[in-house]
């Protein structure tokens, strides 16, 4: 397969891999739950539980692929994705579907590195650009899983509270799209390179480890990842509270507050690709100060607004900032790393990025709950602010 071939096949993966997973999520999962007896504590660990595997599991699946190749370890993941979504249709009691919601993040656990360091290998010199078209290609599946599943179960279920056998509909759904993706993984594995051939299972922990330090040692990666962390901490932060601020403090519908997160989702798909291309012309460093920027200002100016339209501006610019430093943050990283570690700096890079995710609404809420809006996105907004000459000074690329 040519390289353009293996782009557009990975592509489809990404596609139906977060298409699946993003049916299987929202807002059937936490629906689900509820319906399964779980209380809000419950649904609220239920739903973040995937994401404590990936912080646990992306780092070592990322460096295993540097070990015996991308496509093997990558059709682990597509597994992963294909069969799982039908275990929900065993799921009896929270408990069960807390377990088969722990297995179903290692699908993304091992996806997300792997993939993106795929796309790293056959890039060459345009990482920026076929990482964020890959990224937006993801985002879109994502973006459609949301409300296909909304829509399923609202099709099926005749009363306010859908029946078991809606839910299972919409895994069933979850798990062909699951299919899919493997057997686009599957057109992947010609001609896969043969590593870890030859390789004792003591040699190849022992590689793995070495793979893990050599990259964890290097601040300059660690700093970069740590600066997309901390872009994803506000936008978990507002994918949890931008809702409640429209609609209790500015005023605004459901309808109207559905549509701030929608622009800013869709100004952060438009423009990635073109900053990609940009930053593997240009450089990075700049194009992430000004995401950062952006982001921050963004951020804090939330809480001094009230209407609509002036909301919906400031989403875009968010939107926009997001993809300056997404856009660029994962190709300098692959620009500081050596080759045969590309799989450990985007597990390395996927871990901190999922903390920061996973960190934000919590952040905001203890924020929030203290203090005011105003306060607690400004200081949230400065600690962006405070990371960019932490940035400068100490992420040298030669």
């Amino acid at each position: 397969m040519n390289i353009l071939s293996q782009f557009n096949a990975m592509c489809m993966v990404g596609f139906f891999a977060r298409f699946s997973y993003s049916l299987a999520r929202s807002p059937v999962l936490p629906l689900f739950a509820l319906y399964l007896g779980a209380g809000p504590e419950a649904i609220g660990f239920v739903v973040g539980i995937s994401t404590v595997t990936g912080i646990f599991f992306k780092l070592p699946s990322g460096a295993l692929s540097d070990i015996i190749g991308r496509r093997k370890t990558l059709l682990v993941g597509s597994f992963i994705f294909a069969i799982l979504p039908f275990t929900y249709l065993f799921a009896r009691d929270y408990q069960v579907l807390l377990v088969i919601r722990f297995i179903h993040g290692f699908a993304t656990a091992i996806y997300g590195p792997v993939s993106m360091a795929f796309v790293v290998d056959i890039a060459k010199e345009r990482k920026g650009e076929m990482l964020s078209w890959f990224s937006s290609i993801t985002i879109i599946g994502n973006l459609f899983g949301a409300p296909v599943g909304g829509l399923i179960l609202h099709s099926l279920s005749g009363s306010p509270t859908p029946s078991i056998t809606d839910f299972q509909t919409v895994y069933i759904v979850s798990g062909f799209a699951g299919i899919m993706s493997l057997l686009f993984t599957f057109k992947l594995l010609k001609g896969e390179e043969d590593k870890g051939k030859g390789l004792g299972l003591q040699a190849s922990f022992v590689r793995l480890i070495s793979g893990i330090k050599e990259v964890m040692s290097d601040k300059r990666i660690v700093i970069t990842s740590n600066m997309e962390g901390l872009q994803n901490m506000t936008v978990g932060a507002l994918e949890a509270f931008l809702p409640i601020y429209a609609v209790v403090v500015a005023g605004l519908n459901e309808f109207q507050a559905g549509l701030l997160w929608g622009i800013q989702v869709f100004a952060t798909i438009i423009s990635k690709p073109i900053m990609g291309k940009i930053s593997d012309r240009y450089g990075r460093k700049a194009i992430i100060i000004v995401g950062m920027l952006l982001c921050a200002g963004s951020f804090g100016a939330i809480p001094l607004l009230k209407g609509f339209y002036p909301l919906l501006g400031t989403a875009i610019f968010f939107g926009i900032g997001e993809a300056f430093v997404t856009s660029s943050s994962a190709a300098l990283v692959a620009d500081i790393c050596k080759a045969r570690h590309f799989g450990t700096a985007m597990g390395a890079f996927g871990t901190l990025f999922d903390i920061g995710h996973a960190s934000g609404p919590i952040v905001a809420g203890l924020l929030i709950a203290r203090l005011d809006y105003l306060y607690s996105f400004w200081i949230m907004s400065a600690l962006l602010v405070i990371s960019i000459p932490i940035f400068i000074v100490s992420v040298k690329v030669d």
